[in-house]
């Protein structure tokens, strides 16, 4: 396991009815290809060497001798490969015949794993040929030339790596309680499901909701293969179902009603889902259910190690997780924001809001939120006060942007220059105008916040933040500056997804607003604090200092949501752009590193704002962390790589 991944394999082989021998030269051809692409573990469906429509066939002592005779088949096939092979048939234990799933590798059967819920309604009859692992108790049995312990109670399978998985079958992941969930909570990191599900109209969208939530809701990978073709269609007809989960996200899809065999392999990243549950408390106390669970631990055989390949898609905006869903889920941002600083206007009774309106990103998407809340509000616009606030940096495109937007937006304009309190400033503290330094930038940024509260004082409103989580971050905003207000409505907003809100804003309005949204998505980003160039275009262009901000996001969602090392966020970053080359991507990863660490003193006190993602630099709810902390660790790992 090389950062964290394994990869797996869901694998719907042809069959024919009571076949076995067929069956098994069909399963063994996955297994070659899947051993081949470094598969460490593949799962087939429900019955798969007997086929799952055999019925009465089954209380046939000469079809139960041939499957018996097929694993010996298999498990000689086995013996020089690594890869661990999940297989469904049916085993006499004792007085009792179980629907079984075998696990086996390099010639060794390394236990078998009985069928719990039997479904007998409508179409299923399973409990006329088979009994529940409940009707079982542990005892040893000679199969295949394998002494194995069959029992009731769960079993951990582990691999020499030291990832954990179990196994259910079918019905089981649709009982109320189903086993994975003694599984998940007993340790194990994967579930493999062998399944032998009929298709009817709805039912596949119902299947693959029922397994994201039961991959989700047990923090697991989740591999199922169910039956395809072969099986017999006499009254029912199987898709061949293959689908892999990862905390509830579909990883890999095979295609339904394909008359070919099909391998659907995925990397299941096992360090993403154990962090997810250190995480949750919820999950740790649930855990508590198992101390007097009896657990089978079985350990997998030594494998060779292969060379490391990424081949799971990275998906390089992280915080955007649109597709088809768009419109609703920048909508449901949007409604998040609005109610935030709804309720807060309520409960300190304020008619009228303040907010420093730049002609950039941040603070258009902010007065966007103030006009929805206050049509929400049912409030007049007029309340809204936009302020310009021109300085020595400010260019004409902003300066008309921002003026145009409030226009379009019906809300009250007021414009402030700067400059003289500015100069005035400096001249108080000795500070030479030529020197462009830190100084100079922050002296315009304390200036206008200054503004907007007395502003706010003045006028009874509250002053709205407008700065964004990407630059609280890296730390890129004024302490007691822009850092500072009232109400942050986009404290938890990235960067990326700011550029997205406001274009997606674009094709809602109908005031007239659309173009100019669209132009101040395309303005560079930029403080304007350093004057403009010689044609009046921005000099200070954010990303040119800081770096690219589609970048930072990216490091950002994988080390506060995730607690990657820099390493694994290195690896999955090269997978994930195309557009940088490794040396860009190491040197902003190691700046993002070191000015999360250093500016970690900006965001112990940051002003209330809400929720929206799943990542939050809140000092009152989802980060904290001592402002002194020392970075050592990460850039050392950064300067490895």
């Amino acid at each position: 396991m090389k950062y964290g991944f394994i990869k797996v394999a869901s694998a719907v082989p042809q069959v024919k009815v009571a076949d076995c021998e067929f069956n098994v030269e069909q399963m063994e051809g996955l297994i070659k290809e899947a051993e081949e692409k470094h598969v460490e573990i593949i799962v087939f469906p429900e019955l798969c060497i007997t086929s799952y429509t055999c019925q009465d066939l089954f209380r046939q002592k000469l079809l139960l001798l041939a499957s018996e005779k097929a694993v010996l088949h298999l498990l000689d096939f086995s013996r020089k490969m690594d890869i661990i092979s999940i297989v469904g048939l049916p085993i006499v234990v004792g007085d009792l015949l179980l629907n079984c799933g075998v696990v086996i590798q390099k010639g060794k059967i390394l236990g078998i794993v009985p069928k719990e819920y039997l479904p007998n309604y409508d179409e299923f009859y399973e409990k006329r040929w088979f009994a529940s692992s409940q009707d079982l108790k542990a005892q040893e049995i000679l199969y295949a030339g394998n002494k194995v312990l069959v029992t009731p109670d769960p079993q951990i399978f582990i691999t020499s790596d030291g990832v954990k998985f179990g196994v259910e079958i079918c019905e089981d992941v649709w009982a109320p309680t189903p086993p994975s969930n003694h599984l998940a909570l007993a340790g194990a990191d994967l579930i493999f499901n062998l399944s032998a599900s009929d298709e009817l109209i709805g039912k596949h969208d119902y299947l693959k909701g029922l397994l994201s939530q039961q991959s989700a809701r047990t923090i697991t990978g989740y591999v199922y293969a169910s039956a395809g073709f072969g099986e017999s269609t006499q009254d029912l007809v199987y898709g061949g179902n293959a689908l892999i989960y990862e905390n509830g996200h579909l990883l890999a899809e095979g295609e339904r009603f394909s008359m070919e065999s099909q391998l659907k392999i995925a990397q299941i990243d096992v360090e993403r889902l154990r962090t997810e549950r250190v995480n949750n408390t919820t999950y740790v106390n649930a855990q508590r259910r198992m101390i007097h669970v009896n657990v089978s631990l079985i350990e997998a055989q030594p494998i060779k190690t292969a060379d490391f390949r990424l081949e799971r898609e990275i998906d390089p905006h992280p915080f955007m997780p649109f597709g088809s869903d768009e419109k609703k889920n920048c909508e449901e941002i949007f409604h998040i924001q609005v109610m935030g600083l709804a309720k807060r206007l309520v409960h300190t009774h304020s008619k009228k809001v303040v907010v420093g309106i730049s002609g950039g990103l941040d603070s258009t998407l902010a007065l966007l939120v103030c006009v929805k809340t206050f049509d929400t509000l049912n409030m007049d616009h007029k309340g809204i006060i936009g302020v310009t606030m021109p300085g020595f940096g400010t260019t004409d495109r902003t300066y008309h942007n921002a003026i145009s937007l409030m226009q379009s937006l019906g809300v009250t304009i007021k414009e402030i220059n700067i400059a003289k309190s500015v100069i005035q400033h400096f001249e108080d503290i000795g500070h030479d105008m030529a020197v462009h330094d830190i100084t100079y930038e922050n002296g315009q940024a304390r200036e206008r916040t200054q503004i907007l509260m007395d502003l706010s004082n003045q006028l009874g409103g509250m002053v709205i933040g407008t700065g964004d989580l990407s630059e609280l971050a890296l730390g890129w905003c004024t302490y007691n500056g822009d850092h500072m207000s009232m109400y942050g409505v986009n404290v938890s907003i990235p960067k990326t997804l700011i550029q997205h809100l406001v274009r997606y804003a674009a094709t809602t309005v109908d005031d007239g607003s659309a173009k100019t949204l669209l132009d101040i998505v395309d303005t560079p980003i930029s403080p304007e604090l350093i004057p403009a160039d010689e044609k009046g275009h921005i000099k200070q262009k954010t990303e040119d200092l800081v770096g690219p901000y589609e970048l930072h996001d990216f490091f950002l969602y994988y080390f506060l949501r995730h607690g990657f090392c820099p390493s694994k966020i290195y690896l999955l970053a090269r997978k994930a752009f195309d557009s940088y080359d490794d040396e860009t991507i190491k040197h902003w990863l190691r700046e993002f590193c070191r000015r999360f660490f250093t500016q970690q003193f900006k965001r112990s006190c940051l002003p209330d704002g809400p929720k929206v993602g799943s990542v939050s630099l809140s000092p009152r709810g989802d980060w904290r962390m001592p402002s002194d902390a020392v970075s050592a660790l990460w850039l050392k790992e950064c300067d490895s790589l």
